[in-house]
Formats: structure tokens, sequence, C-alpha cells
């Protein structure tokens, strides 16, 4: 079962940060799972929101401002002040810290992309050779199906704030390795998880911070949990 860092080992260190990737790492996680945005210079950078408010000191949306200024961002004192001059990073900074033989990447993109963006960071990817180690997923069957025609080899996610009707046949239209739902969703709709899995599509629910849930969450026959608490999964994985 995979233990997904959610934005890094984000329970002890600022989300989608360096030290949070690294942190990720040495604490077990199997695949680190992180955001990226493109700024209004089309550069890459790792950061969930659609602005910068709440976990950097600037403001604005990401895509409306420039790398330098994004750079010259503290992204860490939100989070503690030992953390204070922690900058957004790249995504090229991200996959260089990754590179060494070891987890796997789950890169989610962050709407609004284009087709140009996603090659991007599809090149990116490519560039520093970890393909074979990167799912690409999205919330928007969109910006997957940019993803495809970016890098048709390139395995790819579809992220869900909830299973609908539609789910399934969605899943295999974009020809995705996992779709990804709530933990609530999981719980909730045991069949719709099986028809899931019963075309070899990975079903690992977000965010699974609760610890009493995951027995339940493994037992409906998932591939992995996303979770902020990288440390407890990989002890309770070992003493299962």
């Amino acid at each position: 079962m995979h233990n997904v860092a959610h934005r890094g080992y984000s329970a002890v260190a600022p989300e989608n940060t360096l030290p949070a990737f690294a942190a990720a790492v040495r604490a077990g996680a199997t695949l680190v799972e992180f955001d990226v945005r493109t700024t209004v210079d089309d550069v890459p950078v790792v950061i969930h929101d659609r602005t910068l408010d709440r976990t950097t000191t600037g403001s604005g949306h990401v895509w409306d401002v420039s790398y330098a200024e994004v750079a010259a961002l503290d992204a860490g004192s939100w989070f503690s002040p030992a953390y204070a001059g922690v900058r957004v990073p790249t995504l090229a900074a991200t996959l260089e810290l990754l590179l060494a033989p070891g987890p796997g990447l789950l890169l989610e993109i962050k709407p609004p992309a284009t087709l140009s963006q996603v090659k991007t960071i599809v090149e990116l990817v490519d560039e520093y050779g970890l393909a074979g180690r990167t799912i690409v997923q999205s919330f928007d069957p969109a910006v997957v199906r940019l993803v495809r025609e970016a890098g048709p080899a390139l395995r790819r996610g579809l992220l869900r704030l909830r299973f609908e009707a539609d789910t399934v046949d969605l899943a295999d239209e974009l020809e995705v390795v996992c779709l990804n739902p709530s933990t609530a969703d999981v719980l909730g709709d045991p069949p719709t998880v099986s028809a899931l899995t019963a075309r070899g599509i990975d079903v690992m629910p977000w965010t699974a911070n609760d610890m009493t849930e995951w027995p339940r969450l493994t037992e409906a026959g998932i591939a992995g949990l996303i979770t902020d608490r990288v440390a407890e999964l990989t002890g309770w994985s070992a003493a299962r």
C-alpha cells in the first residue's frame, strides 16, 4: 500500500516546500504528492492555492505574478518561525530534490492550465528522467486530457471531490491509472471502488489523517492513502 505524503510531510513542515518533501522521504513516503501552478511568466512553481495569501507573505493570484515576485516571498513563517525564509519552490527544484532513488511523484496540475504550460511541466519531468516514477493528476478532466496530449506515455490520474454517476466512465475515457477521491467516498461507496479496482485503476483517498479510519480504508481495497501523517502511516503499515 502506498504511503502518499500530502503536499510533502505537511504535518511537520510547511506544505509544498522543499523541507516538507525532504521530511516525507525520511519518514518513509512511497509517493510524494504536490501541486503545480504556473506564474505569469510561465515558470511552474509548487503551491496549492490559487492565491499566495494563505501560505506566503504575498497576495494575489499565482498566475498574475512573475516568478521573481514569488521567489522573494516567505513561504514558511506561517507554519512556524523555525521555517522563516523558506521559499515557494520551482518545479525544477522539487524534481532536483527528489531525483535520487526513492519515492514516486504524484504531481497535481492545478487549473487554469494551457497546453503550453502542461507541455512545459511534462518536459521538465522528462528532462529530469522522472517520467517512470511520476503520475500526473488533476481535478479537472480537461487538464488530464492536456497531459495525455502533451505526454501520451506519462501515467495519468484523476482526482474527484466526490464519486458521481460518470466517475467510472470518465476514468475509462481518460485512461487513468488512479482515481483519487475523498476518504468519505471510499467508505460510503464500495461499489464504485470495486468497479474501479476491477479495471486495474488504483484508488488512493485523500486526506487520510484519521488513524481510526485506516483499517476500514485498507479493507475497502485502496492502493494507498494520501495523508499528512506520513511517519505514523509508515509505522502503522509496518505493524500490520
